[in-house]
């Protein structure tokens, strides 16, 4: 994850302790972001007996790092979707999206939370001439579903662009100080919840038991893996079935005139905007995108610097307060994995693959768990997003090429050839992958002039690991695994830490 977002700056939420014994629970979660929150808040509401757990501190990872949209509009979806799964299950996708919504909006008006729920309208646009025809195309979809939208040659902000599709009525707000509202809430409820607590693994017993790092165990009769990428996997083969994405945000305070709206171009690089009030008076703009396959060989600072040159040439910002990067899941069909995750087992959720639009995909998700775990009515979306879903034709082709290009970065990783750098020419803060002993070896130098060297296999499943600049990490470029510089884990579905190599003769 990158430096501090907007959002965690604003936001000051209390320490909770470590897990340091075994407990008994009705529900175990294990993340604490908006889909785990969401889910505790919901069910215990309903008075069960639920524990949280966060292997690092609540809101510390993808939700803490979001652009906060609360929208329907996912890019060009429902054209695709009508194609691939049906007019009737992308009308159902657009309806699941917007109840989603209206349940945010009416917890924020119910309770009153402070939260900055402002509502907007949102539009995708191209200045890209070859791709107007995506956009009609999308916009016929929107008719075809009966969904509010207008194609136009013009937008309200004033940027470079041939056309643009507005779907109305949209939203944005804070989503940590939502989130704070529904926590506090969970924990007056009964709700337990633990920090710097790892799960490590399942085991069966006459009940279900979370293990973690540290050997204790959470016995529970219900599981929701509600981490960024499922921390079990079960026989569901999560990390064959998706493909990680890495974007970048940059913000600062801007005194311009803003239209109102937020916008997302089409084409690439990807350009996301957005303005946030801050401390309730001040307004920045937020600028995003820069979208890659995560682990890429590549200089992500770029990234970042692009980012900062596009808000300086459109918006005369050039006072960036704060910059940070997220990570997320695609799936096969572009939805993400909501429900038990295998057929076998109705009692363990996952909830995975949100694609960058998980203010409404995340609290979908909690939605459906929660209503299956409290035998409600039948949700009418369980079906749709159910992670046993497996049966379009282009389900199978991206399957195929998401493997193949894992196969591909294997061989690359493993025929590459590592620099020839020494330790004592690297500069502070700088890394390099160099070969020690025959192996190939990664090396970070801190500001302290401490230095690391690491194995770069990863312990998933044996690609090799890429270092991030902007972010000083090491990532994989197969399954999206990520590692701190020291080697911990910070993200899967890598559980174990790079292996220390030392530099002993």
């Amino acid at each position: 994850m990158g430096s501090t977002s907007i959002w965690q700056a604003d936001t000051a939420f209390q320490d909770f302790p470590k897990l340091q014994e075994s407990k008994k629970t009705e529900v175990c979660i294990v993340g604490a972001g908006l889909t785990g929150i969401t889910a505790a808040y919901l069910l215990s509401k309903q008075g069960m007996k639920v524990i949280l757990l966060e292997a690092d501190h609540v809101l510390s990872g993808v939700t803490g790092h979001t652009s906060a949209k609360i929208t329907a509009q996912h890019g060009l979806i429902y054209s695709e979707l009508i194609e691939t799964i049906g007019k009737e299950k992308a009308r159902k996708y657009y309806q699941a999206m917007q109840e989603t919504m209206e349940f945010i909006k009416n917890e924020i008006t119910e309770n009153h939370i402070d939260c900055n729920f402002e509502e907007q309208d949102a539009f995708l646009y191209t200045d890209d001439a070859s791709y107007l025809s995506q956009l009609e195309k999308e916009f016929e979809a929107y008719k075809s579903l009966n969904i509010p939208g207008e194609l136009s040659s013009e937008m309200p902000l004033q940027i470079p662009s041939k056309q643009a599709l507005k779907m109305p009525r949209q939203a944005q707000f804070h989503p940590l100080k939502y989130l704070q509202f529904m926590l506090d809430e969970a924990i007056k409820n009964g709700t337990e919840v633990y920090e710097q607590t790892v799960a490590m693994k399942l085991e069966y017993n006459r009940q279900k038991a979370v293990i973690t790092k540290d050997d204790h165990r959470v016995s529970c009769d219900y599981l929701i893996a509600a981490t960024h990428f499922p921390y079990i996997d079960h026989q569901g083969l999560y990390f064959a079935k998706m493909y990680a994405d890495q974007s970048y945000v940059v913000s600062g305070k801007w005194s311009g005139e803003y239209p109102g709206g937020m916008y997302i171009n089409v084409e690439n690089p990807t350009r996301s905007i957005r303005t946030a009030t801050l401390n309730n008076k001040d307004v920045y703009l937020l600028v995003g995108g820069e979208n890659h396959r995560s682990g890429e060989n590549m200089d992500e600072k770029l990234c970042y610097d692009n980012l900062k040159v596009f808000a300086k040439e459109q918006f005369e910002l050039t006072d960036i307060s704060y910059q940070w990067s997220a990570q997320d899941f695609t799936t096969l069909d572009k939805m993400p994995y909501i429900g038990p995750i295998t057929d076998d087992d109705p009692s363990i959720f996952v909830a995975t693959g949100y694609r960058k639009w998980g203010m409404t995909n995340g609290t979908l998700a909690a939605k459906i768990i929660s209503d299956t775990i409290l035998e409600k009515e039948e949700n009418p979306y369980k079906d749709l997003f159910s992670p046993a879903r497996f049966a379009s034709k282009p389900m199978l082709k991206n399957l195929f090429n998401f493997n193949m290009e894992v196969a591909t970065e294997l061989l690359k990783g493993k025929l590459s050839f590592p620099s020839s750098k020494e330790i004592e020419e690297l500069e502070l803060d700088e890394a390099a992958i160099t070969t020690i002993k025959g192996a190939r070896v990664g090396l970070y130098k801190d500001k302290e002039e401490n230095v690391y060297a690491l194995d770069t296999t990863c312990t998933h499943l044996g690609c090799e690991v890429n270092w991030n600049s902007a972010d000083k990490t090491w990532d994989c470029p197969c399954h999206g695994s990520r590692y701190h510089y020291n080697g911990d884990v910070m993200a899967g579905p890598a559980k174990e830490p790079l292996r220390k190599v030392s530099l002993d003769d």
